[in-house]
């Protein structure tokens, strides 16, 4: 039996987010800062695709 190609088989993946995660701004430190918005770019480059 033929596998699948990876390409064409993570093209129809969905695109999924933690959105139950909460963020508080009052005790996060710079790391939980940088974090966030690593998380952010990497979620802005898997919808491009």
């Amino acid at each position: 039996m033929k596998q699948p190609n990876r390409e064409t088989t993570t093209n129809k993946l969905p695109v999924a987010k933690n959105e139950d995660v909460e963020f508080s701004a009052e005790v996060a430190d710079a790391d939980d800062f940088e974090a966030a918005e690593r998380a952010q770019e990497a979620d802005f480059r898997q919808e491009e695709q």
